[in-house]
């Protein structure tokens, strides 16, 4: 994991760079960046978040949160954008996670505070339209002219996910690790084929895609898949499938149940996307979110449904466009 932090961030920093950014600025936005991202990757790796309940105990959820804020203060004093109204904007969607979750630590998973920090939490990374065109991410986030606003609420509600669920509430089952495992390779390309032979069809039906393959771009698929997987795909199958899905399946009783809730819950967060309402997007989302729900019961991990997910949209962004 340390590896591919460093690769990764490397390679973005070279980037950055050679597009010209530079200065106290940009040192402030790489430091909380390679933070968020290295604390991304760590707990994804085999008995680290074992190893840091073990070495800090019950408090090592409220160090990472302090951490986190701490980090944000750093970002924001070195791009000239701190404001008290912002730093607490920040603490409330670090802290009161880890209120909620410190909570409910003698109740099992699937409390109220737990489906609530989860809403919350995607909130801040999708809110709900408003007639004012306002943005928190944006707000929070303003340099470099609010291009990685949504990056950087991803990464940070991610580490507030881990410091909440899996070091405070130590919640199990969510195969928050990249591994693998046996007959994956079967369980990923058979959701993704049977998925593709349903949406396909249904989404040109309903006049929502279009076949128009983007041949002069293909050069960039390892960059736009990576994009995909470590900021979108990873974060929502963590979200729906690690914790939403599960928590739902031992709430109910049911894993079958937890499953379909799920399913439709991941379809109905996209109703924002590409205009309000978008109940076509809805449709074929909580298709979707029924493979990915699939592939992450068979093979316990999210790094798996993740998969599956990267596949969907990057062939939807070469493949096709949305009429």
């Amino acid at each position: 994991m340390l590896g591919l932090w460093s690769a990764l961030t490397l390679t973005g920093a070279l980037y950055a760079s050679w597009l010209g950014y530079g200065g106290r600025a940009f040192a402030a936005t790489l430091t909380a960046f390679t933070f968020f991202f290295l604390v991304m990757l760590l707990f994804a790796a085999r008995g680290f978040s074992d190893w840091i309940a073990a070495r800090f105990g019950a408090g090592s959820g409220y160090l990472l949160g302090v951490a986190v804020f701490l980090v944000y203060l750093i970002y924001a004093l070195g791009t000239n954008s701190f404001g008290v109204t912002r730093a607490v904007a920040v603490a409330g969607l670090v802290f009161v996670p880890l209120a909620l979750a410190a909570s409910a630590q003698r109740r099992s998973p699937g409390a109220w505070q737990d489906f609530v920090t989860l809403a919350g939490i995607w909130l801040a990374v999708k809110p709900l339209p408003n007639p004012w065109g306002w943005s928190l991410s944006h707000w929070l986030w303003s340099y470099p002219g609010g291009r990685l606003a949504y990056v950087f609420t991803v990464v940070l509600c991610v580490n507030v996910a881990l410091a909440s669920f899996v070091l405070l509430r130590r919640v199990n089952g969510i195969g928050y690790s990249i591994a693998w495992g046996r007959h994956w390779s079967f369980f990923i390309l058979a959701s993704l084929l049977v998925f593709s032979c349903i949406a396909i069809p249904l989404g040109t039906g309903m006049h929502f895609i279009q076949f128009s393959p983007q041949w002069g771009q293909w050069k960039s698929l390892p960059l736009v898949s990576l994009g995909i997987l470590f900021f979108t795909a990873w974060p929502e199958e963590f979200l729906f499938r690690g914790l939403l899905q599960n928590m739902l399946s031992r709430a109910s009783n049911s894993e079958l149940a937890g499953w379909w809730t799920a399913s439709i819950l991941f379809g109905l967060s996209h109703i924002t996307n590409m205009g309000f309402p978008n109940w076509k997007y809805v449709i074929l989302a909580s298709i979707a979110g029924f493979f990915y729900g699939w592939t992450w019961r068979k093979t316990g991990s999210i790094f798996a449904s993740a998969l599956v997910h990267v596949g969907v949209d990057t062939l939807w962004h070469f493949l096709f466009r949305t009429v």
